[in-house]
């Protein structure tokens, strides 16, 4: 099989296999710093096949609207563990210093995402304490109660991998930190996410 459509096969199967290698990983190890660097590792991998993924296959939003990132679903499973999303922006994209409330991996494919990195204080608020840049072959690990923000001004598409251990929309007790209020939040149900995920 050739062109788009046998393209389209080879990126299912190669989602299918890494998701298939994650799954075993914290099955064997469960979750700690070990286990997320060696997800992390494998969805490296993926990121690699830039021949699978390039920007017209996941296209960010059109410049001007509302938006300058989505997610492409690209793997979830029936009891929707083992969430893998395409992250694609183009222009300037922003959050609030936040967890997740599962363990996340973020790698690169192409373009640039800064993550600013933050831990708690004594008085309930957060502290910057670092940042780091997710490029093609970087990533990074998030413990469920780790912190970061994401400040993307991408001139180009950019695209990343985004793997939770539970998916977006079931994160009820995922919260930010709004620093104007100082206090915490909810964050709301993602609902811009586009279905990408195809049969082989």
């Amino acid at each position: 099989m050739t062109g788009q459509g046998g393209r389209a096969a080879a990126r299912v199967a190669a989602i299918a296999e890494v998701v298939g290698r994650v799954r075993a990983i914290e099955g064997r190890q469960g979750v700690s710093r070990e286990s997320l660097e060696a997800i992390r590792a494998v969805l490296l991998e993926l990121a690699a096949r830039h021949d699978l993924f390039q920007p017209e296959y996941f296209p960010p939003p059109t410049p001007g609207g509302p938006r300058q990132s989505c997610l492409y679903r690209l793997s979830e499973d029936d009891d929707h563990r083992f969430a893998l999303y395409a992250n694609a922006a183009l222009g300037r994209h922003a959050n609030a210093a936040h967890d997740h409330a599962t363990w996340a991996v973020i790698v690169g494919v192409y373009g640039e995402e800064l993550n600013r990195l933050y831990r708690r204080t004594d008085d309930g608020g957060i502290e910057e304490t670092g940042t780091a840049i997710v490029g093609p072959g970087t990533g990074l690990t998030f413990l469920p109660d780790e912190l970061h923000s994401l400040d993307i001004d991408a001139r180009t598409p950019m695209l990343n991998f985004h793997m939770y251990g539970l998916a977006l929309e079931q994160l009820s007790a995922r919260r930010y930190y709004s620093a104007g209020e100082r206090t915490w939040r909810h964050f709301p149900a993602r609902t811009d996410i586009r279905e990408a995920r195809l049969r082989a």
